[in-house]
């Protein structure tokens, strides 16, 4: 019975039926059998009482003849159809052999077997047996997805509280980010905080290789290293921006590569330290998408690597670079599910489209991406998402 504990393989599976006929002797017989085999029965002596006995009780399976009054069989399986019922509730139709274009009707509307009269008690065995024990497999299988949709619900909830709760707030400067996971869990991930004493802000937008748990769990990794490495550095006064930047990245990559590299998993990677005082933007592009600088002239500049994406060896060479943000000025950093979301015929969003959006001014660094955020989703109308999407502006305000 539905929601019982699961039999042994091998053993009898017994379940809830409900037995449809307006014949009275057909009805009783059917039924007499199914007992026989150690069944529970109901029975319903047309289409409308039976949709009212499935709507309030549990059955396991339907029996289900073509031809009655009110409301015949195909009315029934119609019904049962655009309630989804059909799809967790299996429907074995009774037929005389006479009927057998009825039955093939009926089994493209959904059911899932038939049986002809007068009932063979074998056959009937067999065939109710049968079908209990597709949906017993069917019944498990839901089970399993529903309890691991939960676990990836709860692994998204725990994600999401690797990403910043608040941004970091500095006068004269606007921060903002968007995240879209195209899953539950995402390989995409961004992050802002305050470095030595807040006199910094450190700047991450990075995409982990690949997609679903495995990118999920990475992507927890690369974030807390990246942080962690960079707090250390900044904790210390020894050497300037570059030097202290260069350490936190190479760092990540050395400990990912030499601790996890049989997992060939690694990473692409914008990683800045910003100097609000000055605007004074220290960088390494690890193979990453290159973040564009933007103002009242369109894109003055792009960021492009610097070196390979982390974690894919030990010892890889990177190098840092410096910039400034002028007034006015907009740091823009995304990953590729930007440019590369597909509309409904696969084209891709692209960069030359994306550059041409943010070239535009903005009135503040949340409204550039709203602008690119609605752009994006009005590309992808009707189109499932592919990949995570994440974008981070850096607006310089004074």
């Amino acid at each position: 019975m539905t929601g019982a504990a699961q039999p042994p393989q091998g053993t009898p599976i017994f379940g809830s039926l409900l037995v449809v006929d307006d014949n009275e002797m057909n009805r009783d017989l059917l039924s007499r059998r199914l007992k026989q085999q150690g069944h529970r029965v109901a029975t319903a002596r047309n289409g409308l009482e039976a949709l009212e006995r499935i709507g309030a009780e549990e059955f396991d399976l339907v029996l289900l003849d073509i031809m009655m009054p009110e409301l015949d069989g195909y009315k029934v399986l119609e019904r049962l159809r655009e309630t989804g019922t059909l799809d967790q509730l299996p429907v074995i139709m009774i037929s005389a052999v006479t009927e057998m274009e009825s039955v093939v009707r009926c089994i493209e509307m959904g059911a899932i077997d038939y049986l002809p009269k007068p009932f063979n008690p074998v056959l009937l065995k067999a065939r109710v047996g049968a079908t209990l024990e597709k949906k017993r497999l069917r019944d498990k299988e839901r089970l399993w997805a529903k309890s691991l949709e939960r676990d990836l619900e709860i692994g998204r909830e725990i994600q999401r509280s690797f990403l910043p709760e608040e941004l970091p707030e500095t006068a004269g400067w606007e921060i903002a980010a968007r995240f879209q996971p195209a899953r539950q869990v995402a390989g995409d991930f961004y992050d802002a905080f305050a470095l030595g004493g807040g006199e910094r802000v450190g700047l991450v937008v990075a995409d982990v290789c690949d997609k679903g748990v495995g990118a999920a769990l990475f992507m927890a990794l690369f974030r807390s290293l990246l942080r962690a490495f960079a707090q250390q550095a900044f904790a210390s006064r020894a050497g300037d921006d570059s030097s202290r930047l260069l350490s936190t990245v190479v760092s990540t990559n050395d400990y990912i590569a030499r601790t996890h590299g049989a997992a060939n998993m690694f990473a692409t990677a914008f990683v800045a330290v910003l100097e609000p005082a000055d605007g004074s933007l220290a960088w390494v592009n690890a193979g990453h998408e290159a973040p564009a600088v933007c103002g009242k002239a369109g894109v003055r500049m792009r960021l492009p690597p610097t070196g390979p994406a982390l974690g894919m060896m030990p010892d890889m060479r990177f190098e840092t670079r410096e910039t400034r943000l002028a007034p006015g000025e907009t740091l823009f950093a995304f990953t590729d599910g930007v440019t590369e979301a597909k509309d409904g015929s696969g084209r891709f969003y692209s960069e030359e489209r994306l550059l041409a959006l943010i070239a535009e001014r903005a009135p503040s660094a949340p409204a550039l991406l709203d602008r690119v955020e609605a752009d994006v989703s009005a590309h992808s109308a009707g189109a499932e998402r592919s990949d995570d999407i994440t974008m981070l502006a850096v607006r310089r305000t004074g």
